[in-house]
Formats: C-alpha cells, sequence, structure tokens
C-alpha cells in the first residue's frame, strides 16, 4: 500500500489543477476570462475553492437519512482512490494481474455512492438523478466490458500495466480504430460527463443527485468524479496510444467535449447504448477476433 502512496497524493494534486484547467479551458471556448485575479495568473484558484468548500456550513435536510448522506460521499471518494492502485505504471512495484478485472469491479461500484446518496437525500430532484445515473452506468457498463475484452485480445493479458508493452502497430491496432471510438464515447458516459451528464442536469433537475450536498460532502464528490476523470484519462491513453504519455491529451477531451457538445435527450442516450454501442461492439468482437489469432 505504500508503494502507491505518491501515486495517490500526486493524483490528488492532478485532481485540484484539472479543476482550473477545466474553468480556463471552458472560458476561452466561450471568448471571456477565466479565474485570473487570485495571485499569479489565478493558479492558486484550486486551493482557494477547496478552502472555500471546507469552510461552509454543511446543510442538512430535515427529512433526509443523515447517516447515509455523510457516508456516500467518503464511499465515492474511496472508490475513486482505489482505481488509483491500479494506475499501470512500469514503476509500480506491487503489480496486480488481473487488474482490469479489478477495475471493471471497481467502475460496477461506482453506481452505488450516487444512487444511494440521492435516494437518502429524500428529494424527488435527487432521486431522479440517481435513478438516471443507475441505468446509464448499467447501460454503458456492458460496452465498456466488451471494449476491454477486445483490448485484453489484442494484448493477451489482464494486466494493465502490460498494454503498453504487449500492443504493437500492427494489423490488431489497426481493427482497434473502430473500437476505439465506443471506448471515447463510453469514457464520457461512465464519468457522467457532457453530453452524458444526466446525473446532474443542472437544467433539468438542479444539479441532480447532489442538490442536497453542500460543503464538505459536495467538494468530496466533486473530487471523486474528477480523480475518475484523471483515470479514464490514464486507462484511455493506455489502451489507445500505448502509453501514459497521452494521458493529457485525452484529459483535454473531456474538457472540449463540455466546451461544444450539448446535452442529449435521455431516451437518445440509453438507445445509444442499447441499438448503436452495444450490437456494433459485440458484433466487431466476435468478426475480429479470429483475425487477430491468424
Amino acid at each position: 500500500m505504500l508503494q502507491h502512496f505518491p501515486t495517490i497524493i500526486f493524483a490528488l494534486i492532478a485532481m485540484a489543477f484539472l479543476t482550473l484547467l477545466e474553468r480556463k479551458s471552458l472560458s476561452y471556448m466561450q471568448l471571456r476570462k477565466g479565474p485570473n485575479k487570485l495571485s499569479f495568473v489565478g493558479i492558486p484558484q484550486p486551493m482557494a475553492d477547496a478552502l472555500k468548500l471546507l469552510m461552509k456550513a454543511s446543510v442538512r435536510p430535515t427529512v433526509s437519512n443523515p447517516s447515509l448522506m455523510a457516508m456516500m460521499p467518503v464511499f465515492s471518494f474511496s472508490l475513486a482512490l482505489l482505481l488509483w492502485l491500479l494506475y499501470p505504471s512500469l514503476h509500480t512495484l506491487a503489480f496486480n494481474k488481473l487488474s482490469l478485472l479489478t477495475f471493471i469491479c471497481i467502475s460496477a461500484l461506482m453506481v452505488y455512492p450516487i444512487l444511494i446518496g440521492g435516494w437518502s437525500s429524500n428529494s424527488k430532484y435527487a432521486l431522479l438523478g440517481a435513478i438516471r445515473t443507475m441505468a446509464q452506468m448499467i447501460s454503458y457498463e456492458i460496452p465498456m466490458i466488451l471494449a476491454l475484452i477486445f483490448f485484453a485480445t489484442i494484448t493477451n493479458t489482464l494486466e494493465l500495466a502490460s498494454f503498453p508493452l504487449n500492443s504493437k502497430l500492427t494489423l490488431n491496432m489497426q481493427l482497434a480504430i473502430p473500437m476505439a471510438l465506443v471506448w471515447l464515447t463510453i469514457a464520457l458516459a461512465e464519468t457522467n460527463r457532457t453530453p452524458f451528464d444526466f446525473a446532474e442536469g443542472e437544467s433539468e433537475l438542479v444539479s441532480g443527485f447532489n442538490v442536497e450536498y453542500s460543503g464538505t460532502k459536495f467538494a468530496v464528490f466533486f473530487m471523486a468524479e474528477y480523480l475518475n476523470i484523471l483515470f479514464m484519462s490514464v486507462i484511455s491513453s493506455s489502451l489507445l496510444m500505448n502509453s501514459c504519455k497521452w494521458t493529457p491529451v485525452f484529459t483535454f477531451m473531456f474538457l472540449l467535449a463540455r466546451g461544444t457538445f450539448p446535452r442529449h435527450r435521455y431516451d437518445m442516450m440509453m438507445s445509444t447504448s442499447w441499438e448503436s454501442l452495444i450490437p456494433s461492439s459485440l458484433a466487431f468482437l466476435i468478426f475480429t477476433v479470429p483475425l487477430m489469432t491468424i
């Protein structure tokens, strides 16, 4: 566990400054100034935001379940940190030979903090956001697993750290281009980002599942979301580019999607998964895996 401590610390630092990068990127996409008043070009802004959230009063609805409301942000943040123990680095001292399966298991648990957190708030808007999240993450986990099976077949390993070593720019990687597009769509949906941010649909659900959260509890949910974005960028870089060096490019993809794409309708999002991504990824997996064994 101690050998992963530096990875977790650097992930938390990267998460803090990812919020600054997002705010500045969105400001330039919208032709306005981002946070630039605090010290040098607004660099201390993440610390100021964290201090503000930690000092704010935590409001608790009288009809809510206070114990579950307090536990769910911590549970979500713990799962986000647990993912970083699978960080695919060659310098990690302890490897998990089944890290790909562990990633799938942890990703499947991500829905529970949001679902229980929205339900325990005893708010109609929060409950609707939680139900949306449950349906969305269950739907998109199926093509995600199919995509991971495809990339595991290419590399012949279930260890994330071995993906860059075993992948070669051969016919196998050329066949992976369609599946790469499927994976990038899934990455946006699994992290509840635009255009699939239905769990936090501000224009429809008044911030969705976290509408009753404030102060420290909201900050912890917020941190877990951005840690997941960073880790999905790392996994995308490892799967698609055979190296973690492309992580900033995939991270910026999340920001670019938020600044350019409108939010889909909920029924369109569900049909995209069940009528497009799942059949196409399954068919692609069935027809291309035999070619890789030739």
